[in-house]
């Protein structure tokens, strides 16, 4: 691949964050760590993750036009997020990734990227989330 510039690109662009988004999404209301820190209606949600995942990947800067810097620790601090729900929204991503066909270096280099951010939304300890009713 000749002259490629961003992650976005390597990745296969716009199409490809698409899919990735609609995969991953696809898991949530299934996953009984990240199900309940999601809204149920995820059709907002799965937007947002599209413009945003679109600029984090170096594509167009489509999160920051349509609602300003990203600033997602601040964005995530109404939700309590703990270790266990990072580490089941990145285990969530790298399954999605793989199953659009992201592989080899381009899977290594964009799952680091996620794990940084997904790590650093991090709010809650474990022993601070109140215990279902």
């Amino acid at each position: 691949m000749a002259d490629v510039r961003t992650l976005y690109d390597w990745a296969g662009g716009d199409e490809t964050i698409r899919r990735l988004v609609e995969v991953f999404y696809s898991k949530i209301p299934q996953d009984e760590d990240l199900a309940p820190i999601f809204p149920e209606d995820l059709t907002e949600i799965r937007h947002k993750q599209y413009l945003f995942l679109t600029q984090f990947f170096g594509g167009p800067p489509l999160f920051s036009q349509a609602y300003g810097a990203p600033m997602l620790r601040a964005r995530h601090l109404k939700v309590p997020i703990t270790r266990r729900h990072a580490r089941a929204w990145l285990r969530r991503m790298s399954e999605s990734l793989q199953e659009i066909g992201i592989s080899g270096p381009l899977y290594e280099v964009m799952m680091e990227r996620l794990t940084r951010a997904g790590m650093h939304m991090v709010n809650t300890e474990e022993e601070d989330v109140p215990a279902a009713p």
